[in-house]
């Protein structure tokens, strides 16, 4: 059997904060028990900037307004995992410039060192990050599972559409019990 990672995309308290269910982070946190409980390697993926975001293109249209912006008050704090589903001195963090888990960070590379092979997808939002990961991930040869309730998008509709319709093209899709279940 290929080696499975976990990845916990995006659930810094400022992202989640715009997506109220209060049902969402015990779902992941299932995910993330069942993970560690069969030693998949639960890998954490967090989006984040330099000082004075140094990365960022006026241009980008996602984070275009932060380009050559005084780090604001509270950011950092803001930006933290959320503590219902942080990491343990197991897990591995690895930080993006971009919307893709790939993007600008070294997620290619820890994977492979570790011999991983197939990816479990969770995260905010939907149509973010799980779909540009997922794009991304099946162009690397990564086999791919997605939980379509550890992801949450601000639109009900557009998440329906892409875990029935787009991603089951190159990913198996389940849910967290479903998945917390086969783990065991």
């Amino acid at each position: 059997m290929a080696r499975q990672a976990l990845l916990v995309m995006d659930v810094q308290q400022a992202v989640l904060s715009r997506y109220p269910d209060t049902d969402y982070l015990p779902r992941l946190r299932t995910a993330i028990d069942a993970a560690r409980a069969r030693s998949v390697p639960v890998v954490y993926v967090v989006v984040g900037f330099r000082p004075g975001y140094p990365e960022v293109n006026a241009r980008n249209k996602m984070f275009g307004g932060l380009a050559g912006a005084p780090r604001a008050a509270g950011a950092e704090q803001a930006m933290m995992i959320h503590p219902d589903v942080a990491p343990d001195e197991r897990d591995i963090v690895v930080t993006k410039r971009r919307v893709s888990a790939f993007a600008g960070s070294d997620l290619d590379m820890v994977l492979r060192a570790g011999g991983i092979e197939e990816l479990v997808l969770t995260g905010v939002a939907t149509s973010g990050v799980v779909l540009s990961t997922l794009r991304q991930a099946a162009d690397l040869d990564y086999g791919l599972t997605v939980l379509r309730d550890g992801c949450l998008d601000s639109d009900p509709q557009v998440h329906r559409v892409l875990v029935d319709k787009v991603f089951p093209q190159q990913a198996e899709i389940m849910t967290v019990a479903d998945w917390a279940a086969a783990a065991r």
